[in-house]
C-alpha cells in the first residue's frame, strides 16, 4: 500500500499482537479489510499526522485518514510524553480509521510504568436499548495497569455483548451466534451470524433491558463522547463503516473515526512500588477466590490473552482457511510470495 517502513512495522505489530493474544477477529484476518479501504481511498497510506490543539496534559490529533493501527500509537506516544511531564496525558483523535485491539494501545503505557487507557468509536452496528436503528459502534474500552511480581492487569472489552469480529469468525465457520448477541431488523432476537447484512443489529452489553443492556448502551455512548465529540471526529450513526460494501453516511458532522488515549503516571498519585505491591495483593486475592464447581480457578482480566500468547509463541498462530485464502489473494494482488 506504500506505507513507510516504520508505519508498516507499527501496523504489523498491532495485528500480530491481536493474533498472539487469541483475538483472531482483530488480527491478520483484518488485513484484507484495510486494503479494501485503501483501494476506495478511505485509508491514506502516507498520512501527515499532526497536532491540532494542545495543553500541557491534553492534545487533539488529526490522523489524516491514516491507518488507525498507526495513528493510535502515535497518539499514545504523545499521551505518555505529556504524562512524563505533568503526571497524566490525554489525546483525543479525529480523522482516523479502525485501530485494531484497544488493549494493544493501552499496553504501550506499561512499558513506561504507567496506566494506559484506550477507546475508540466504530462502525454503527449497534442498536441502543429499545431501538431498531443502528446508532453506535462496538466502542471498546481498554485499561492496562502494571503490577510487581504478577502479570499486568489488562481489561479489553467491547461495550456490546459480542464484537463484530466474533460474528465474522462464526460466519467463516458457518455457525450461529449464541442468544443475546444480535437482533433482526424488527428488533426480535436472532442467532443468525449474517444478520447485519439483513438489516439486523448487534446488541449492547447485557443484551436486553432486564439484563442491563442500558448499561452497555451508556458505556458505548461514553466512548463516543470521549473519542469523537472531544476530537471533532464523526459520532453515532455517522461514523464511517469498516466494510466497504456499506455506504458512507451522506452527512458527516466530523472527520473520520475517533479515538481516545490516556496515560497516567502512577507516582503522580503515590509511590509506584507501593501501588504495584498492592496490585500484586489485589490480583493474588482474585486468583485465590473460591471458584464455582467445575471451574479450576478465577481469572484476572488479561489472563486469557496472556495464556493464549504463551501457547501461540510456542505452537504458532492458527489460521482459518478463509484467512489463508484472503492472504493468498493479497499476495497475488501485490505480487508478493505467500507460502
Amino acid at each position: 500500500m506504500n506505507c513507510s517502513d516504520a508505519h508498516a512495522v507499527l501496523a504489523a505489530d498491532a495485528l500480530l499482537a491481536a493474533d498472539l493474544r487469541g483475538i483472531d477477529s482483530h488480527g491478520i484476518a483484518r488485513l484484507s479489510g484495510y486494503v479494501r479501504l485503501w483501494e476506495v481511498q478511505r485509508v491514506n497510506a502516507t498520512p501527515a499526522i499532526k497536532v491540532l490543539h494542545e495543553t500541557p496534559s491534553t492534545a487533539v490529533l488529526d490522523g489524516d485518514q491514516g491507518l488507525g493501527l498507526v495513528v493510535a500509537q502515535e497518539a499514545m506516544k504523545i499521551a505518555i510524553a505529556k504524562a512524563e511531564n505533568v503526571g497524566t496525558g490525554w489525546v483525543s483523535v479525529q480523522n482516523s480509521n479502525h485501530f485494531g485491539i484497544a488493549g494493544y494501545h493501552a499496553m504501550l503505557a506499561l512499558e513506561q510504568n504507567m496506566i494506559g487507557i484506550a477507546m475508540t468509536n466504530a462502525s454503527p452496528l449497534v442498536a441502543p436499548t429499545f431501538s431498531i436503528d443502528k446508532m453506535l459502534g462496538t466502542n471498546p474500552i481498554a485499561v492496562a495497569a502494571p503490577a510487581g511480581n504478577q502479570p499486568p492487569f489488562v481489561a479489553d472489552l467491547a461495550t456490546t455483548t459480542a464484537a463484530n469480529g466474533k460474528l465474522e469468525i462464526l460466519q467463516r465457520k458457518n455457525q450461529e451466534t449464541p442468544t443475546g448477541w444480535v437482533q433482526d431488523q424488527s428488533g426480535q432476537p436472532s442467532t443468525d451470524a449474517h444478520i447485519l447484512k439483513k438489516g439486523g443489529a448487534l446488541l449492547p452489553l447485557g443484551s436486553d433491558r432486564d439484563h442491563g443492556s442500558h448499561k452497555g448502551y451508556a458505556l458505548g455512548a461514553i466512548v463516543d463522547l470521549f473519542s469523537a465529540l472531544l476530537s471533532g471526529a464523526n459520532y453515532a450513526p455517522w461514523v464511517p463503516p469498516f466494510p466497504v460494501y456499506v455506504p458512507m453516511p451522506t452527512q458527516q458532522p466530523g472527520k473520520g473515526i475517533g479515538h481516545f488515549l490516556g496515560a497516567i503516571r502512577i507516582d503522580a498519585f503515590r509511590p509506584a512500588d507501593a501501588f504495584k505491591k498492592d496490585m500484586d495483593h489485589w490480583i493474588e486475592g482474585f486468583r485465590n477466590a473460591k471458584p464455582v464447581e467445575g471451574k479450576s480457578n478465577v481469572l484476572v482480566p488479561g489472563d486469557p490473552e496472556r495464556l493464549a500468547e504463551k501457547e501461540r509463541r510456542q505452537e504458532g498462530i492458527p489460521l482459518h482457511e478463509s484467512v489463508i485464502n484472503d492472504l493468498q489473494v493479497l499476495g497475488q494482488r501485490f505480487e508478493l510470495p505467500f507460502e
